[in-house]
C-alpha cells in the first residue's frame, strides 16, 4: 500500500551490523555486553566493539546484485547461527517457565478463507441462484442473497481482503447478517411468523450454501500444527512451533534437546540460577565500570541500577514460587529459618540462611511385593503358610495364606517412611496346629536395607533360617520398590574429609537435598535415622574433578567442593558415579564454572547408565556436531534485544501465515514464549512494543489486515513509558527509545492517514469489525503531545477531513476506472453518454450508500465530515455529469431519469439535501423543467383547439387504444413508472372507466395529460420548496385553464347539438349529447385533483372551475328539460284542438258520434299519449345508461318532472273556465299518471312528485272526471285518475 522509506533502509543496514555484533558474540568473544535499548537505532551506521562501521550501499536492490556467492553464504551461515542461539534460548523457556503461562483468555480467531475457498463459495452461491440445489427458498430470500453475491462475494475488495490474509468465514457470514437484518426489519408484518424465526431460517440456509454439498459426516483428518495454534499447546507443539518459525532442523532441535537436558528440571532450574547470578554480576561490573546507556536524564543511570537488580530480584522470587521439580508430586518450597542449635555443624557466614535438621527431612514410599517362596521343605505340603512385612519403626503387614506346597502370593505392601536407610524386614511362618501353641511358627527370615537407587525388580534372597531346620536352601522372591522424592536429587555412598563436617575419612550414605529453589545441602545419613547425622549447605561453593590423594585409603575417582576457607573431598567407587555426583553438585552451587572431567573417552558403566549419562553422551554428539558454542554461550554477554527483535519478527511472520485470521494478534502458546523470553532475558516492555510496532506497520504497508487495538495497545504502552508513567514499573528512559518513539510515531501517524484515506478498501463492507473505529481512536492518540494532554478536537478534525477529502478523489479515481468512463466520455454519442452517466450515478449512489451502511457508525463523532466526503465525492462527479448533459440536444429530455435517480438519493440525505452539490443540480435541470412544462401547455391547448373541432363525441370505451397520436413532446420513461406517449400506463383515476361509455377522446386524452404531467412534475420531488410550489401553481392553473376550456368547448358543442333536435315525440337522446355530459361530470371530477392546491391556496383554482362547471352543468340541464318540455308542449298544443267552444271541437265530436253508430272509430287522443309517455320512458332510460353521475340524473329528472307539471297545470288553468273535452280529460289523465309512476320509479322523491303543482293538476282532473262521467253516457272508458282503477295499457 505505502512505498517503503528511506529510513527502512537505514534500519535494514543497521540489522545487518547488530547481526554482526550477535554473531560475534555467539561464537564466544568476550567484548562488553551491549546496552538492552541499543538494538533499535536505525541511523546508527556502526556499533562499539563492532569496528569500522561499513560503508553504505546506494540500495538493498544493488547490493544483493552484487554480493559474490561467498558473502552469500557466510550471511546465510551467521543467519542460521543466529537462529540456532535463539532455538536454545527459546527451549530453555519453554521447557522451565517460571515466569508467563498461556493466557485462556484471549479470544479465539476464526479459520482464514483463501482465493481457492472464495471461488468455491461463489460457485456455490451461483448454483443456488440457478437452481441448481436442493435448498428451498423464498423470492425474498433469493433477492437477498442475489443481492450479496452481487454487491459482496464478486467485490474486488473482498478478493483483496482475501488476499491479504484478513478475512474469515465468520466476516462473511456477519456481512450476510447485516444485509437480512435490514431487508427483514421492512417486511411486513405476519400473523404467527416473527422476524426473529425469518433470520434464524434465512442464516440457516446461508450455511447450507455456505457448506455445499461436502460430507458433514467426514472424519477430519489430523489437525496441524497451525490448525491447533489457537488452543494451549503442550511443550513438545511449542517446539515444533518456534522449529518452523526459525527454521530449525528435527535433527538439531533432537541435539538441542539432548544436550540441554530440556526434560531434567533440576538442570533447567539451575540454569536459571546461573544466568540470573550473571544478571547480578553484570549490573555490580556496569555500576562498577560506570557504563551505562544513554538516558534522557543522568539521574536515571542509578535507577538503571536498580531496576536490573530488581527485576532479577523478582524472577528469583517467582523460581522460588515454583515446587522443587515439576512432572513429580508438588514439593511445595520450605520456608528457611535460622537454626538455634549449629552445635553440629558450621553452616559459613552468619548472614547466611543457616538450614536446620528438620529442613532436610525427606519422605519416602515403599513398595514391597512378595511374589513366592522357593525351597520350603519342613512343612507338610498341605499347611498354610504366610508372610508379613515390616519397615522398622512402621507397622506390619501380612500376605494372604497359601498352602505350603505352592508358596506363592503376589501381595504388595505400601509403607512410608522418612528413612534414608531403611531396615526391611520379611518373615515366613506357618500356622501352629498345637492346642496349647500361641504364636506362629516362624519358618525363615530376611533383613534388606534398600535405598532410591536400589534395583527395582523382582530378586531371589536367601532367607535366614532357624538352627535344625531342614530348609537350608530356603528363598523368597520379591522386589522393594523405594521412590526418590523430588526434592532428593542425588545419593549413594561416597567417601568423605572436610575441616568443619566429614572430618573423619571413611565411607557414608549421602543424599543431596535441594530445601528450596537456591537452597541445596549434603546430607550423610546412617542407617534407621530420618535427621542427617551431618549436613553441608552447598550455597557459596564449587566443585570440581580433582586427581586422586595419595594418603587417603578408600575410593577410586575424587571431587571436592571449596569455599573460602574450607575444602571437602569426596571420593567415589567408580567414574560414573563421580561424573553423576559432580552433575548434580553443579547444578545445585549455581557456578558458572561448569567442571569438565580430564578424561572423557572413558567408558560408561552399563550398570549405571541414568538419565544424566546419557546427557553426558548427548552432549559429547552435540559437542562433535559443532553446536556446543551455542549451548555453552553466556546468555549475560548476548544482545537480547536484538535477539527478540529477531525472533518477534519472524514469529509474527509465521503467524500471518497461519490458517487462522489472526490480524496481527499471537497465539496463545506464541504470547507465552514471547512473555517468558523476555522476562527471563531481561528484554525492555518498551522496546519489545517499539519492535513490535515496526513489524506490524511494515506487514500494514505491505497490505496485511492489521487490527488497529493492537498498535494501539503497543503504542499506548511505549508512549506511557517515554513519558514517565511506568507501565511496566520501568522508570528509565533511554534517548533511543525516545527517538525511535517519536520516529514511529510520525510513520504511525502517517500509516493511519493513509488507511482512512483508504478506508473503502483497508475496510471493505466494514471488515475487520470496529477497525475503522479504533483506527479513528488510534490516530487521535497519536496526534497527543503527551499522555495527559487530550488533542484538541478541532486539530484531529482538521486531520480527518483532509483524509476523507483525499478518499473523495481516491474512491470517485477507482470508481471511474471501474466504470471505464474516461474512454466513452471522449468519444460516445450524446444518448451513449447520458447512459454511462447514469450508471455512473448508480454507482456512486451505491459507493454512498455503502459508506453509510458500514463506515457510518466509525465517523459517528464527525458526521458533517462526512457529508464534506460526500459532497466532495459529488463535485468530482459534477465534472463528468456536466459534460454528458452539455452534449445533450436542445429539447431533450433524456436526462430527467439522471435527475429523478440524484435527487430521490439527495433528498433522503438529511446532511446532503439542499447541499452544494444539490443545489448545483437544481441549477441545472430548472430551465429545463419550465421548458418542458412550457411546451406541455403549448402542446394541450393545440391538442384541445384541434381535438374539439374535429370531435365526433362518441364515447371513449378503450383509453389507450383510442387516445391520437399528437404530437408532443415524449415524456420521459423514469423509474417511477411515469407515462409515456404513445405506450402509457393508466393513471389510477381511469382504472374503473376502462370497461364503461365515458367521455370523448379528446376530454379523455385532456385529463390524461394533465395527471400526466402532474404527476411527473410530482414525482421528481424537487427539493427546493419555493419553485416547487410555483410548479405546482403553474400546473394547477394549467390544469384550471385547460379545463375551463374543455368545459366551454363541451357546452357550446351541447347548445349547438341540442337546437338541432327536433321538438316532437319522436326525440331521442343522442349518444353524443351523453357524452358531452358525461365529458363535464369527468371535469367536476378531475378538477378535485387536478386544480385544488395544498394549503392555504387550496380553493384558488378549484373555486373557480368548480362553479364554472356546475353552472354549465346546470345550464345544459336546464336546456335538456326545456327541450323535453317543449314536447310536452307540443302534445298540449294539439289537445288545444279539442277546446270547448272552438269550431274544430264541434266537428270532431259530431264526426266521432255519428260515425261510432256503425263502425268502432278508434279513441281519439290515446296515441298521442301513448306516444309521449314511450318518449319520456325511453330518454329516461337513455340518460340512466348513458350518463356516468347519478346525482346530476336525478336533478335533471327532478328539474323534467316539476317543470312538466307546471305545462300541464298551466295549460289547465288557461281552461278554468272550459270542460274539457273528453278526449283532453282522457289523455291528460294518462299522461299525468303514467309520467307520476315513471318518475316515481326514476327515483324523484315524493316531496317532488306530490307538490302542489300536482296536487292542483290531480284535483282538477279528478273533478273534471267527475262531471264527465255524469254528462256522458260512455264515461272515460276506464281511465280514472283513482289509483286502483285498472287501465288499459296502450
Amino acid at each position: 500500500m505505502l512505498d517503503p522509506s528511506s529510513s527502512e533502509e537505514e534500519s535494514d543496514e543497521g540489522l545487518e551490523e547488530e547481526t554482526r555484533d550477535v554473531l560475534a558474540a555467539v561464537a564466544g568473544s568476550q567484548r562488553a555486553p551491549p546496552a538492552p535499548a541499543r538494538e533499535g537505532r536505525r541511523d546508527t551506521p556502526g556499533r562499539a566493539g563492532s569496528g569500522t562501521a561499513r560503508p553504505r550501499s546506494p540500495s538493498p536492490s544493488v547490493i544483493s546484485e552484487g554480493r559474490e556467492e561467498p558473502e552469500r553464504q557466510l550471511d546465510e551461515e551467521q543467519d542460521r547461527r543466529i537462529r540456532l542461539q535463539l532455538y536454545v534460548f527459546v527451549v530453555r523457556c519453554i521447557a522451565y517457565p517460571f515466569n508467563a503461562k498461556q493466557p485462556t483468555d484471549m479470544a479465539r480467531r476464526q479459520q482464514k478463507l483463501n482465493k481457492q475457498q472464495l471461488q468455491l463459495l461463489k460457485e456455490r452461491f451461483q448454483a443456488f441462484l440457478n437452481g441448481e440445489t436442493q435448498i428451498v427458498a423464498d423470492e425474498a430470500f433469493c433477492n437477498a442473497v442475489r443481492s450479496y453475491y452481487e454487491v459482496f462475494l464478486k467485490s474486488d475488495r473482498v478478493a483483496r481482503m482475501v488476499q491479504s490474509g484478513g478475512c474469515s468465514a465468520n466476516d462473511f457470514r456477519e456481512v450476510f447478517k447485516k444485509n437480512i437484518e435490514k431487508r427483514v426489519r421492512s417486511l411486513p408484518e405476519i400473523d404467527g411468523l416473527s422476524k426473529e424465526t425469518v433470520l434464524s431460517s434465512w442464516i440457516a440456509k446461508y450455511d447450507a450454501i455456505y457448506r455445499g454439498e461436502e460430507d458433514l459426516c467426514k472424519q477430519p483428518n489430523r489437525m496441524t500444527l497451525s490448525a491447533v495454534s489457537e488452543l494451549i499447546l503442550s511443550k513438545e507443539q511449542l517446539y515444533e512451533m518456534f522449529q518452523q518459525i526459525l527454521g530449525i532442523k528435527k535433527l538439531e532441535h533432537q541435539l538441542l534437546y539432548n544436550a540441554c537436558q530440556l526434560d531434567n528440571a533440576d538442570e533447567q532450574a539451575a540454569q536459571i540460577r546461573r544466568e540470573l547470578d550473571g544478571r547480578l554480576q553484570l549490573a555490580e561490573k556496569m555500576a562498577k565500570e560506570r557504563n551505562f546507556p544513554k538516558f534522557i536524564a543522568k539521574e536515571m543511570e542509578n535507577m538503571y541500577i536498580e531496576e536490573l537488580r530488581s527485576s532479577v530480584n523478582l524472577l528469583m522470587a517467582n523460581l522460588e514460587s515454583l515446587p522443587v521439580s515439576k512432572g513429580g508430586p508438588e514439593f511445595k518450597l520450605q520456608k528457611l529459618k535460622r537454626s538455634q542449635n549449629s552445635a553440629f555443624l558450621d553452616i559459613g557466614d552468619e548472614n547466611e540462611i543457616q538450614l536446620s535438621k528438620s529442613d532436610v527431612v525427606l519422605s519416602f514410599t515403599l513398595e514391597i511385593v512378595i511374589m513366592e517362596v522357593q525351597g520350603l521343605k519342613s512343612v507338610a505340603p498341605n499347611r498354610i503358610v504366610y508372610c508379613t512385612m515390616e519397615v522398622e519403626g512402621g507397622e506390619k503387614l501380612q500376605t494372604d495364606q497359601a498352602e505350603a506346597s505352592r508358596p506363592q502370593w503376589g501381595t504388595q505392601g505400601d509403607f512410608t517412611t522418612t528413612h534414608p536407610r531403611p531396615v526391611v524386614k520379611i518373615k515366613l511362618f506357618t500356622e501352629s496346629t498345637g492346642v496349647l501353641a500361641l504364636e506362629d511358627k516362624e519358618l525363615g527370615r530376611v533383613i534388606l536395607y534398600p535405598t532410591s537407587n536400589s534395583s527395582k525388580s523382582a530378586d531371589l534372597h536367601r532367607m535366614i533360617v532357624p538352627k535344625n531346620s531342614q530348609d537350608s536352601d530356603l528363598k523368597i522372591k520379591l522386589a522393594v520398590r523405594m521412590d526418590k522424592p523430588p526434592h532428593m536429587k542425588h545419593s549413594g555412598y561416597l567417601y568423605a574429609l572436610g575441616q568443619k563436617v566429614w572430618k573423619r575419612w571413611k565411607k557414608r550414605y549421602f543424599v543431596l537435598v535441594q530445601v528450596s529453589q537456591y537452597t541445596f545441602a549434603m546430607c550423610s545419613y546412617r542407617e534407621k535415622k530420618s535427621e542427617p547425622q551431618e549436613l553441608m549447605q552447598l550455597e557459596g561453593y564449587t566443585v570440581d574433578y580433582t586427581d586422586p590423594h595419595p594418603g587417603l585409603q578408600g575410593g577410586q575417582m575424587f571431587f571436592n567442593a571449596v569455599k573460602e576457607g574450607d575444602t571437602v573431598i569426596f571420593a567415589s567407587d567408580d567414574e560414573q558415579d563421580r561424573i553423576l555426583w559432580v552433575q548434580a553438585m553443579y547444578r545445585a552451587t549455581g557456578q558458572s564454572y561448569k567442571p569438565i572431567p580430564a578424561v572423557q573417552t572413558q567408558k560408561l558403566n552399563p550398570k549405571g547408565g541414568t538419565l544424566q549419562a546419557d546427557a553426558q553422551l548427548y552432549a559429547d554428539r552435540f559437542q562433535k556436531h559443532g553446536m556446543d558454542e551455542f549451548i555453552s554461550a553466556n546468555p549475560c554477554k548476548l544482545d537480547h534485544a536484538f535477539l527478540f527483535r529477531i525472533l518477534q519478527k519472524q514469529t509474527l511472520d509465521h503467524r500471518l501465515n497461519d490458517s487462522y485470521s489472526c490480524l496481527g494478534w499471537f497465539s496463545p502458546g506464541q504470547v507465552f514464549v514471547l512473555d517468558e523470553y523476555c522476562a527471563r532475558y531481561g528484554v525492555r516492555g518498551c522496546h519489545r512494543h517499539l519492535c513490535y510496532l515496526t513489524e506490524l506497520m511494515e506487514h500494514s504497508e505491505n497490505g496485511a489486515v492489521i487490527d488497529p487495538t493492537l498498535l494501539h495497545y503497543s503504542f499506548a504502552f511505549c508512549a506511557s513509558h517515554v513519558h514517565g508513567n511506568r507501565p511496566d514499573g520501568i522508570g528509565t528512559v533511554s534517548v533511543e527509545e525516545k527517538e525511535r518513539f517519536e520516529e514511529i510515531k510520525e510513520r504511525l501517524s502517517f500509516l493511519l492517514e493513509n488507511q482512512i484515506s483508504h478506508f473503502r478498501y483497508c475496510f471493505p463492507f466494514g471488515r475487520p469489525e470496529g477497525a475503522l473505529k479504533a483506527t479513528l481512536s488510534l490516530l487521535e492518540r497519536v496526534l497527543m503531545k503527551d499522555i495527559a494532554t487530550p488533542v484538541p478536537a478541532e486539530e484531529v478534525k482538521k486531520v480527518v477531513r483532509k483524509c476523507l477529502e483525499k478518499a473523495a478523489l481516491i474512491n470517485y479515481t477507482r470508481l471511474t476506472e471501474y466504470a471505464k468512463i474516461e474512454e466513452t466520455m471522449s468519444q460516445a454519442t450524446p444518448a451513449r453518454k447520458l447512459e454511462e452517466v447514469l450508471h455512473l450515478a448508480e454507482l456512486c449512489i451505491e459507493v454512498l450508500q455503502q459508506n453509510e451502511e458500514h463506515h457510518a457508525e466509525a465517523f459517528a463523532w464527525w458526521p458533517d465530515l462526512l457529508a464534506e466526503h460526500a459532497e466532495k465525492f459529488w463535485a468530482l462527479f459534477t465534472v463528468d455529469m456536466d459534460t454528458a448533459l452539455e452534449a445533450q440536444p436542445q429539447d431533450s429530455w433524456d436526462s430527467f431519469p439522471l435527475f429523478q435517480l440524484l435527487n430521490n438519493f439527495l433528498r433522503n440525505d438529511t446532511l446532503l439535501c439542499n447541499g452544494k452539490f444539490h443545489k448545483h443540480l437544481q441549477e441545472i435541470f430548472v430551465p429545463l423543467v419550465v421548458r418542458y412544462v412550457d411546451l406541455m401547455e403549448s402542446s394541450i391547448a393545440q391538442s384541445i383547439h384541434r381535438g374539439f373541432e374535429q370531435e365526433t363525441w362518441q364515447p371513449v370505451k378503450n383509453i389507450a387504444n383510442s387516445l391520437p397520436n399528437v404530437a408532443l413532446p415524449k415524456v420521459p420513461s423514469l423509474p417511477l413508472n411515469l407515462p409515456q406517449i404513445p405506450s402509457l400506463s393508466t393513471p389510477t383515476w381511469m382504472a374503473s372507466l376502462s370497461e364503461s361509455t365515458n367521455g370523448s377522446a379528446t376530454s379523455e386524452d385532456l385529463f390524461w395529460k394533465l395527471d400526466a404531467l402532474q404527476m411527473f412534475v410530482l414525482d421528481l420531488h424537487w427539493p427546493e420548496q419555493e419553485f416547487a410550489q410555483h410548479l405546482e401553481q403553474r400546473l394547477k392553473l394549467m390544469a384550471s385553464d385547460m379545463i375551463e376550456a374543455c368545459v366551454k368547448r363541451t357546452r357550446a358543442a351541447f347548445e349547438l347539438k341540442l337546437q338541432k333536435a327536433n321538438k316532437t315525440t319522436d326525440l331521442r337522446i343522442p349518444a353524443s349529447v351523453c357524452t358531452m355530459f358525461n365529458v363535464l361530470v369527468d371535469a367536476k371530477k378531475q378538477s378535485t385533483k387536478l386544480c385544488a392546491l395544498d394549503g392555504g391556496q387550496e380553493q384558488q383554482y378549484h373555486s373557480k372551475i368548480d362553479d364554472l362547471i356546475d353552472n354549465t352543468i346546470k345550464e345544459i340541464v336546464s336546456l335538456l328539460v326545456s327541450k323535453f318540455v317543449a314536447v310536452l308542449e307540443g302534445v298540449l298544443s294539439k289537445l288545444s284542438r279539442y277546446d270547448e267552444g272552438t269550431f274544430f271541437s264541434s266537428i270532431l265530436s259530431f264526426t266521432v258520434k255519428a260515425a261510432a253508430k256503425y263502425v268502432d272509430v278508434p279513441k281519439p287522443g290515446m296515441d298521442l299519449a301513448d306516444t309521449y309517455i314511450m318518449f319520456v320512458r325511453q330518454n329516461q332510460d337513455i340518460l340512466r345508461e348513458k350518463v356516468n353521475e347519478e346525482m346530476y340524473i336525478e336533478k335533471l329528472f327532478d328539474q323534467w318532472y316539476s317543470n312538466s307539471m307546471k305545462v300541464i297545470c298551466v295549460w289547465l288553468a288557461d281552461r278554468l273556465d272550459l270542460q274539457l273535452h273528453i278526449y283532453q280529460l282522457k289523455t291528460l289523465i294518462k299522461i299525468v299518471k303514467k309520467t307520476y309512476r315513471d318518475f316515481r320509479l326514476q327515483g324523484v322523491l315524493e316531496g317532488t312528485l306530490n307538490s302542489k303543482t300536482y296536487d292542483t293538476v290531480h284535483r282538477r282532473l279528478t273533478v273534471e272526471e267527475t262531471t264527465a262521467s255524469v254528462s256522458e253516457g260512455g264515461g272515460l272508458q276506464g281511465i280514472t285518475m283513482k289509483d286502483s282503477d285498472e287501465e288499459e295499457e296502450a
